[in-house]
C-alpha cells in the first residue's frame, strides 16, 4: 500500500466529513430534538389536559417500544434501498407525526402519538452508523461518530431554548405554546428529509464530487471482513456472539439512565427554582456543553492512546458515558461487522438499548408518583449507573478474549 494511495485516502477522508457530516448531523439535531422536546412540555401537559408524572413516563418511553420493535426490519430496507432514500423517508413521516402532537387531548391520544413518533423514527440511528462503515475506515470512524455525536449535544443546547421560547408563545393564535413546539419543530423535520435527499450519496460511487478512483478507495478502506448477504442462517453471527450481546447490554443500561435523566431534565430544572419556558430552556440547554466537551474530548484521547474499551471503561466508571463514551461504544461495533450484518447487528444493539429508553422514564415516573420525596428516582439512576460500569469492564474482557479466538488484522496507517 503506497504512500501516495495513503494521502489520497486522507485527503479523500476528509472531503467525506466535510460533505456527509453536517447533513447526518442535520437529521440526527432534528431527531432528538423531536424525540425530548416533549420534556420541556411536562409540566404543562399535566396542567393543560391532565397527563400525570406516571402516564408521562409511560407516554415518553412508548416511543422506544414502537422503535425498537421496528429497527432491525428498517435497517433490512435500509440495505436494500440505500441510505439516502430510506433516511429521507425516516425524516418526513417522524416530522409529521412530531408536528401532530400539537393535537393531543389526552393520556390515550398521548400514548398512540409516541408509538406512532417511535415507529416513525425508527432505524434513524442504526442507518448512521451503517453508512459511516460504508464510507470511512476503521481508523477514522470513532472521529466521525463523535462529530455524529456533537449533533444531540448542540440540540440539548439550542434546542431546549428554541423550544423553550416556542412554548412562550402560549395564547397566540388560540394554540398552547406546547402546541406551537411541536407544530414548528416537526416541520422543520419535514425540511430536513429535504435536504437528506439532494445532499446525501447513499455510498461513495453515488457522489457526483467524487472521481471513480477515489470512491473506489474509500469503499476498500472501508470494507470489513467479508460478510454473508443473507440473514437465514447468520443469525448467531449477526445477534448471538458474546461481544454483540455485550455491547446491547452495555447500551441497555446507558439510555435507561439516559432517559430517566433527559425526559424529566426540565421538569427537574423548574423543582430548583427556575421559572419560566425559556429559562427552563437555557438551563436545561447547558448541560450540552459538558456532552459536547465529552464527544470531541474523548475521541480525541483514542487517537492519542488508543485503547477504546480502556475508555469506555474510564467513561463508564466517571459517570460520563451518557454521551461521551459513545464514539467510542460504536467504533467498537463496527470494527466487528460489516455489509448485512452491520446493517442488522447494529440495529439489534440499538434495539436493545431502546428498551433501556422505555424503562428509564415509565420507572422515573412510577416511583416519582408513589415514593415520598423528590430524591427517590435518582436511586434507579445511581444503582443503573453501577450496573453500567461493571458492564462495560465485562465488554473489554470479552473484546479481549475474542481477540485473542480470532486474531484480527493490523489496520495499516492509511486504514
Amino acid at each position: 500500500m503506497s504512500l501516495g494511495s495513503d494521502a489520497l485516502h486522507a485527503a479523500v477522508t476528509r472531503r467525506a466529513i466535510r460533505r456527509l457530516l453536517p447533513v447526518l448531523g442535520l437529521a440526527y439535531f432534528m431527531s432528538y430534538v423531536d424525540r425530548t422536546n416533549v420534556s420541556l412540555a411536562k409540566t404543562q401537559l399535566e396542567a393543560d389536559i391532565g397527563i400525570s408524572a406516571a402516564a408521562y413516563g409511560l407516554g415518553a418511553g412508548v416511543f422506544f417500544i414502537s422503535y425498537a420493535l421496528l429497527e432491525v426490519p428498517s435497517n433490512l430496507v435500509l440495505y436494500r434501498v440505500g441510505a439516502r432514500a430510506w433516511i429521507a423517508r425516516i425524516a418526513v413521516t417522524w416530522g409529521l407525526v412530531s408536528a401532530a402532537m400539537m393535537f393531543v387531548q389526552g393520556e390515550l391520544s398521548f400514548y398512540i402519538l409516541r408509538f406512532l413518533l417511535g415507529a416513525a423514527e425508527a432505524g434513524l440511528y442504526p442507518a448512521l452508523m451503517y453508512t459511516v462503515t460504508l464510507w470511512f475506515s476503521q481508523r477514522h470512524r470513532v472521529k466521525v461518530v463523535g462529530l455524529i455525536y456533537t449533533a444531540p449535544a448542540l440540540a440539548t443546547i439550542l434546542g431546549a431554548p428554541a423550544g423553550g421560547a416556542l412554548m412562550s408563545m402560549d395564547g397566540v393564535a388560540g394554540l398552547h405554546g406546547w402546541q406551537w413546539m411541536f407544530l414548528v419543530e416537526g416541520l422543520v423535520t419535514v425540511a430536513v428529509g429535504a435536504v437528506v435527499w439532494f445532499a446525501l450519496p447513499s455510498r461513495p460511487q453515488d457522489a457526483r464530487w467524487l472521481s471513480a478512483d477515489e470512491a473506489a478507495l474509500l469503499s476498500e478502506r472501508a470494507a470489513g471482513a467479508p460478510s454473508p448477504h443473507r440473514l437465514r442462517g447468520n443469525l448467531r453471527l449477526a445477534f448471538g456472539r458474546p461481544v454483540v450481546l455485550m455491547l446491547a447490554a452495555v447500551y441497555f443500561v446507558n439510555q435507561l439512565v439516559a432517559s430517566a435523566v433527559g425526559f424529566n431534565l426540565p421538569a427537574i430544572v423548574e423543582g430548583l427554582g427556575v421559572e419560566g419556558a425559556t429559562n427552563i430552556g437555557l438551563v436545561t440547554g447547558s448541560i450540552g456543553l459538558a456532552v459536547l466537551a465529552g464527544v470531541l474530548f474523548f475521541p480525541w484521547l483514542h487517537g492519542r492512546i488508543g485503547d477504546d474499551t480502556g475508555l469506555i471503561v474510564l467513561c463508564a466508571v466517571a459517570g460520563t458515558a451518557a454521551m461521551g463514551g459513545f464514539p467510542l461504544f460504536w467504533s467498537v461495533a463496527m470494527s466487528r461487522m460489516s455489509g448485512l450484518m452491520a446493517a442488522v447487528g447494529l440495529a439489534f444493539i440499538n434495539t436493545v438499548g431502546l428498551l433501556g429508553g422505555f424503562f428509564g422514564p415509565f420507572l422515573f415516573g412510577l416511583i416519582e408518583d408513589r415514593a415520598d420525596g423528590d430524591r427517590a428516582p435518582f436511586v434507579l439512576v445511581v444503582l443503573a449507573g453501577l450496573v453500567g460500569a461493571v458492564l462495560a469492564v465485562a465488554l473489554r474482557q470479552l473484546v479481549r478474549r475474542e481477540d485473542r479466538a480470532t486474531p484480527r488484522t493490523p489496520v495499516p496507517a492509511g486504514k
